[in-house]
């Protein structure tokens, strides 16, 4: 394996034809063109990220409607199907998906993304989520407790894991003389019985590329982190300050090592928009753009919704009274970090509530910056120096136009530094990632 670099960071592109910033699909230049096909769009995108050797695309994944009707979202891409049509035009860039261990089958997950992972010669990486929505679509029945998702996904990661394991690299011998195409010995039925899943294996394909996609993990909660420590190779995180991230990075990489595993082999990777102009000014006028289309009304609605808020009678221009804001949060559909976030920026700070909306609409709470290209690279790579983080998930303000930015101005900026490849040293994400390659069963 060809060891990345460990000065360069790891960049990955948030993928999505509205853009990040919320309501910039409704500028003129954003979205596909006219008789544009939404595949076509996103085989733009996904070139334009491979063009400035990024190490991943990743698309974020719901099975509910819940968002796109309460106008926080413009639909997404089912992301199997997308990412397999994608695989076949690109050659080197890496594919990370997210998939919910609530909603599917550890067989059936397996075989998808170990097929995907052939197909793509290596490429593939899978986001485990547990959901917070999507029930209605699946029986109705409530969601059980995060503790108890959480458990049901350690199996499930537990599970496909042995599956991917289950056949030795070396099981394909292809004797035509004796009419054996594999040896049964080189196989290995997991006869996994847990909890919440009873398989027996082993899986009916050859071991992918990767031997297992590279796996990554986001949640905050106590659960999420254990599960991620424990498994993911990259963690996603939101992470608007410095300190904070520092902080959150260390204690992540403690977590880690008291799971057995190397505190230095898993990618710490916070989301950050960046608004890139050719100057500050430009950049400035960029933002400004974004923030004049801000639909408010609804803007109100979903933040309300969000954090479970009473904001009928607040007026736009007005403070949030501190006794509407609990110490710790209700039923919200942001993680409690980041509800701790905005609680800080209306009761410390005293932003008003179209301060408030106008952030959540820039980033969600993710690191938002606005500049040159030398400026936020200054940025990325004083977070990076610090311990902060292993690389950034880049989430672009609106595309195509802003995704452009990012890759013609913002990273061959970090590459004339040397902090960024110039090309791909490996062909699969784990090479990428510097990552190991697992053995199968009998090589452990």
């Amino acid at each position: 394996m060809t060891p990345k670099n460990p000065q360069h960071l790891v960049l990955t592109m948030f993928m999505t034809s509205a853009g990040y910033h919320k309501d910039a699909w409704r500028l003129p230049s954003t979205g596909p063109a006219a008789g544009q096909s939404e595949f076509a769009f996103m085989q733009d995108l996904a070139l334009m990220c491979e063009a400035a050797k990024l190490d991943a695309i990743f698309f974020a994944d719901v099975v509910s409607a819940a968002l796109l009707l309460n106008g926080n979202s413009r639909g997404t891409e089912e992301p199997l199907t997308m990412m397999s049509a994608l695989a076949a035009r690109t050659e080197r860039i890496g594919l990370i998906s997210t998939f919910s261990t609530t909603f599917t089958e550890p067989y059936n997950l397996a075989r998808q993304l170990s097929g995907l992972d052939t197909i793509s010669g290596g490429r593939v990486g899978w986001n485990i989520v547990t959901s917070v929505t999507g029930s209605e679509n699946f029986g109705g029945d409530p969601l059980p407790s995060s503790a108890d998702r959480y458990r049901r996904a350690t199996e499930f990661v537990e599970v496909v894991s042995k599956l991917w394991d289950s056949w030795s690299d070396d099981a394909v011998i292809d004797d035509r003389v004796r009419g054996l195409w594999l040896d049964p010995a080189k196989l290995r039925a997991i006869d996994h019985t847990g909890e919440f899943y009873r398989v027996r294996g082993p899986l009916n394909m050859v071991r992918s590329p990767q031997g297992r996609p590279v796996a990554v993990q986001a949640g905050v909660s106590e659960e999420g982190i254990a599960l991620g420590a424990s498994v993911a190779d990259a963690i996603y995180t939101t992470q608007p300050e410095k300190q904070g991230a520092i902080e959150f990075t260390a204690k992540y990489r403690q977590r880690v090592r008291e799971s057995g595993r190397d505190p230095r082999s898993i990618k710490i990777l916070p989301g950050i928009m960046p608004i890139v102009g050719r100057s500050d000014a430009e950049a400035a006028e960029i933002a400004q753009m974004l923030a004049d289309n801000i639909d408010y009304a609804a803007g109100k609605e979903s933040f309300a919704q969000t954090f479970d808020l009473r904001l009928h009678d607040i007026d736009i221009d007005d403070r949030i009274p501190s006794e509407r804001f609990p110490e710790e949060p209700g039923a919200i559909s942001f993680p409690p970090s980041r509800y701790r976030q905005f609680r800080g920026y209306a009761l410390e700070d005293g932003w008003t509530l179209r301060e408030l909306i106008a952030e959540k609409s820039r980033a969600g709470g993710h690191l938002w910056t606005v500049g040159s290209a030398s400026r936020i690279a200054d940025l990325m790579i004083d977070w990076f120096e610090s311990g902060a983080c292993d690389g950034f998930n880049l989430n672009p303000p609106y595309v195509l136009e802003g995704a452009r930015l990012i890759c013609e101005l913002l990273v061959p900026e970090l590459q004339e530094r040397g902090y960024f490849r110039s090309e791909y040293e490996g062909t699969t994400l784990r090479e990428h990632l510097g990552l190991e390659r697992p053995g199968a069963w009998d090589a452990r």
